[in-house]
């Protein structure tokens, strides 16, 4: 089924990968694009070198189109963007910054971007930037989150109605039941991430993956909105940020408890105590870790049978 967004990326099926940090290297993002969707490489978990690699590997790994996730606060930006560029990666997501900052520089040298947003308000600023698309993520999402609070249902249909630029739907979908949802409510194509957490590709440890499929409902909760939000599964570091932030802790005190490389520790090394945990609400429904491209199809599949199924019914 040809969409704005399959045309736009030249893919099979609107189904695009999430570029998450510690999870999203080449081999997850060739497997997605091998299988018709869109994979893209997360790139705020990387140095400059090692993103580097990553593009290479993909490039010998597909020959499909993959893209990059950069989120704009990255402290070495300018060097991820001129690595973009001598690697001809065709395809940008960015996040967390002004898409003024580097659309229009991008976009000269030939690449298509698209930029995530938390609100019809950025989704606007993303459009006026030049961006191809936009990605409407909602409050379910995992990882770092808008502090909006508006979820999936009521964000989508409020951006598709905000912009003319294709729309993208992301936070709680992991099904094809859940993407049709998001194509009715005026996406072009789903952004997934958490589902594609729980694959062999993903370069997250395997203790965080068997967490993720041990979740229930209320598991995961938004954290540190003081600095900036992020939805984890809870643990003893959550519990300690949680209490923190009941009392009162300033920004500062907050950043001493998160110090450093506290999100490598929880989802790259498998310290499910100690570690920061990000994934989404949708976590709830995973059960299982299947290959990157069955859970392409899968989704699709059951996108397909949802729609045929309404069809007949006559809705």
């Amino acid at each position: 089924m040809p969409s704005q967004i399959t045309s736009l990326f030249n893919i099979k099926y609107p189904i695009i990968q999430a570029g998450m940090i510690w999870a999203s290297g080449w081999k997850l993002a060739s497997a997605v694009s091998n299988a018709g969707g869109l994979g893209l490489i997360g790139a705020g978990s990387m140095y400059p070198t090692v993103l580097r690699e990553h593009i290479q590997q993909c490039k010998a790994a597909t020959d499909k189109p993959f893209g990059v996730n950069i989120p704009l606060m990255y402290p070495d930006i300018e060097e991820l963007i001129k690595i973009i560029i001598e690697e001809k990666v065709p395809i940008v997501f960015t996040s967390a910054g002004n898409p003024k900052t580097w659309t229009a520089y991008l976009k000269e040298q030939g690449i298509k971007v698209v930029h995530v947003v938390s609100s019809s308000k950025f989704a606007k600023k993303a459009e006026e930037a030049g961006c191809d698309a936009v990605v409407a993520e909602g409050f379910e999402a995992g990882g770092h989150n808008g502090r909006e609070e508006t979820t999936s249902m009521v964000l989508i249909p409020i951006v598709s109605e905000a912009v003319s630029i294709p729309v993208i739907a992301a936070g709680g979908i992991a099904t094809g039941k859940q993407m049709l949802a998001a194509m009715v409510l005026g996406a072009s194509a789903v952004q997934v991430g958490s589902r594609f957490v729980c694959t062999p590709e993903a370069s997250s440890h395997i203790a965080f993956k068997e967490a993720i499929l041990k979740a229930q409902e209320g598991d995961t909760l938004l954290s540190m909105k003081k600095l900036m939000p992020v939805r984890l599964l809870k643990n003893h570091f959550f519990e300690e940020i949680k209490e923190a932030e009941l009392r009162g802790a300033t920004e500062e005190e907050l950043q001493k408890i998160l110090g450093r490389a506290r999100a490598k520790k929880g989802m790259f090394e498998g310290d499910l105590e100690e570690g920061e945990l990000e994934i989404g609400q949708v976590s709830a429904l995973i059960k299982n870790i299947k290959p990157a491209a069955e859970v392409v199809k899968e989704i699709w599949n059951d996108y397909q049978s949802t729609l045929m199924r309404l069809q007949i019914k006559g809705l």
